[in-house]
């Protein structure tokens, strides 16, 4: 049998998301982990700034032993306190239910900015690293190799993706319009996550000459750098570089504001009028929104950057019923249903929280 026990955007505050995000040098040994459990055979684990999910196969008969199995594992494996169970809200999904959802996921059907393409990318690396895990077998390759192809369709054959649909894609937009070309800008990372980096690539990919990373983890900084072609700066230097970059990009866990208007302000009278453009995909915020009082000073946070993602949105919602139905048919060709459902009588995703795990959907 399939289990599916995930969290996500809409399910857990950030904070706690944060706090059961698995690193991905810990992801083989985490799949491992699972696929060692009583009654359970393989097993995959992805983990994103957005969802964290466990797909495995079970022996179990009744699935929501499984699924509490599988909940128990993150208490244990992270040490939850107390407060932080009560907390814990998941959505636990079996067979069917669980196929429909990691093909809708795949898709980008699941995402914060619906349609976006970087978790297809996502899923597989996580199925790739339990597959050299040794943590799957026959059922899950099967699974995941459909969903991928199941994705391909929902990209090839609608309109899901036309529009902007991603963060990194929105950041270009912007930065196109403040520059137009983007040939050499250049990019300063105060932080060094999963969003900075796809925003990074996406400018690299439209013509920023140069990256410099600064983070708490200075290591991390280098190895960022190193991917990136950049430059790493220690957090305690990154100031000097603010005069001569174009764009910045802050994302830290710090608990106060990193970028002030007091650094800013005499750097800008030294800019002599050329832009500056600042995201704050930190939350709580890096940046202290007074900056954006200065003259040339464009800056966006997460919420802002997510209406403008939004704005192509009603476009990609008209084909979202026909991405649905695609999706129950692939379900049915692939044995996962015995005869297609009413994408609109699907059942929905329902979170389960520590005081009513025992609910099903």
């Amino acid at each position: 049998m399939f289990l599916c026990l995930g969290l996500n955007h809409r399910t857990t505050p950030l904070e706690l998301r944060e706090r059961l995000a698995f690193a991905s040098s810990h992801l083989p040994e985490a799949a491992r982990q699972v696929t060692a459990l009583p009654g359970f055979e393989e097993s995959v684990v992805l983990s994103t700034c957005n969802r964290v999910e466990i797909y495995s196969a079970c022996n179990d008969e009744n699935p929501e032993e499984g699924l509490q199995k599988l909940r128990q594992y993150l208490v244990d494996h992270f040490a939850l306190s107390p407060a932080q169970r009560q907390a814990l809200t998941t959505y636990q999904l079996s067979e069917d239910a669980a196929a429909r959802h990691l093909f809708r996921v795949v898709s980008g059907l699941d995402s914060m900015v619906l349609g976006e393409t970087e978790i297809l990318g996502q899923v597989k690396s996580a199925y790739d690293t339990a597959l050299k895990a040794g943590a799957t077998g026959r059922s899950l390759n099967k699974l995941f190799q459909r969903a991928f192809t199941v994705g391909k369709l929902v990209r090839n054959d609608t309109n899901i993706q036309r529009g902007t649909t991603s963060i990194g894609s929105v950041t270009v937009k912007i930065a196109e319009k403040i520059f137009g070309n983007l040939r050499d800008s250049k990019v300063l990372l105060i932080g060094a996550g999963d969003m900075s980096r796809t925003c990074a690539q996406s400018l690299l990919s439209r013509g920023a000459k140069s990256i410099i990373v600064s983070n708490r983890s200075h290591d991390r900084a280098v190895l960022l750098a190193e991917e990136m072609g950049g430059e790493a700066l220690r957090f305690d230097q990154w100031e000097r570089a603010v005069h001569d970059v174009d764009i910045i990009i802050s994302s830290t866990s710090a608990p106060h504001f990193v970028v002030k208007p007091e650094l800013i302000g005499p750097v800008m009278r030294k800019r002599h009028g050329r832009p500056l453009y600042v995201i704050d995909i930190a939350v709580p915020r890096d940046v202290d929104p007074a900056i954006d009082d200065f003259d040339e000073v464009y800056l966006y946070d997460i919420d802002s950057l997510q209406v403008i993602a939004d704005e192509g949105r009603r476009e990609r919602e008209r084909s979202l019923i026909q991405c649905e139905e695609l999706i129950e048919q692939q379900l049915h060709k692939f044995g996962y249903l015995s005869t297609p459902s009413n994408p609109a009588s699907a059942p929905a995703l329902v979170p389960i929280t520590a005081t009513a795990r025992n609910s099903h959907p």
